[in-house]
């Protein structure tokens, strides 16, 4: 029995029910472009989302999205672990062992992710 390609299932991401589908081009200065551009920064948005706001409802809340350096730092670090330790989960699951280098690397991932848990956990007190 073969399958056609219609009727397997498609992976990847999920496809949103509302499309940003829409370019809308505004002409501005070199000046007024940096200017917009510093803004948007300065409240952690993209350009695109901070004309977006700007546009639709006249203001920006500065709270909204922006992040502590100290929470970045964190997230970032955990990140890196979970890469890690996702590429040894990986070649476990094939089947591989792990040599030396990669033990001593999951050890330090998993005592990185254990600090950071609890930097987190300080921090929020």
């Amino acid at each position: 029995m073969e399958e056609r390609k219609d009727d397997r299932k498609k992976g990847g991401r999920p496809k949103k029910a509302v499309k940003m589908d829409q370019l809308l081009g505004v002409k501005c200065t070199l000046i007024e472009r940096k200017a917009i551009e510093a803004r948007a920064r300065s409240v952690g948005l993209s350009v695109s989302e901070f004309l977006r706001k700007m546009g639709l409802t006249g203001k920006i809340d500065r709270n909204e999205r922006v992040l502590p350096k100290e929470v970045l730092q964190y997230r970032g670090t955990l990140n890196h672990a979970a890469a890690n330790i996702n590429q040894i989960a990986h070649k476990r699951n094939r089947g591989d062992e792990l040599n030396a280098l990669e033990r001593a690397e999951l050890f330090n991932d998993v005592k990185t992710v254990v600090q950071a848990s609890k930097a987190i956990i300080d921090y929020l007190k």
